[in-house]
């Protein structure tokens, strides 16, 4: 199958740089709406099968307007939430920030079992991400889904997950408000990266 995994639009806390991963979220900013509202025709070229989206408020709304450029209902799927900041929710301090990259770090580097204080391990968070992603290959076994989910949780599960990459590199990558990772394959065979698209789908940055 194909994976489509997209960040969603900004948001205000984005903006501030605050780590906001609680429920239901923020919604979009007049610019993230504008993101949102340039995915269709980015694209315009992909066969789409199904669109799943996480039980925050911003990915919804990130999706609608392709969902209604292709007559598809985004379906909500547990476990595709952002990486729980813990003990650092809401803060933008560089403290907060350092720790909560850091311990994404380790868990690429193989310390999965070390959990952010107040959130959840990479063992947790791996092990939610995995069966969402499973549930979408499920249920599109030759076919083609755009999940709208969150920048940390694509950038970790994709650097973990997908076949040849150097994790001394994928901790550098960015991903920002619209970026996408494209990838072909599946649980059991493996993830292949198609491309990688930091920048946001329409250029809207």
């Amino acid at each position: 199958m194909r994976l489509i995994l997209i960040r969603h639009g900004q948001t205000p806390s984005n903006v501030i740089g605050a780590l906001d991963t609680g429920r239901p979220g923020p919604g979009l900013t007049s610019l993230g709406a504008l993101q949102a509202a340039a995915i269709p025709a980015a694209l315009a070229d992909e066969a789409i099968d199904a669109i799943y989206i996480s039980p925050l408020t911003r990915t919804g709304l990130t999706a609608a307007p392709l969902a209604a450029a292709r007559g598809l209902t985004p379906e909500v799927v547990e476990g595709l939430e952002e990486i729980s900041a813990g003990r650092w929710e809401m803060r933008s301090d560089r403290e907060a920030v350092q720790a909560y990259v850091g311990a994404a770090r380790r868990w690429l580097t193989g310390d999965v079992e070390f959990a952010i204080e107040g959130g959840e391990s990479g063992t947790q968070f791996f092990d939610r991400y995995d069966a969402a992603i499973a549930r979408v290959a499920r249920e599109n076994v030759d076919g083609a889904a755009v999940v709208v989910s969150h920048g940390a949780a694509i950038r970790v599960w994709a650097a973990a997950r997908v076949g040849g990459v150097d994790l001394e590199d994928a901790v550098h990558w960015r991903l920002y408000n619209t970026g996408m990772c494209m990838l072909d394959g599946d649980p059991d065979a493996g993830w292949r990266l198609i491309r990688w698209q930091q920048e946001p789908l329409g250029g809207l940055d």
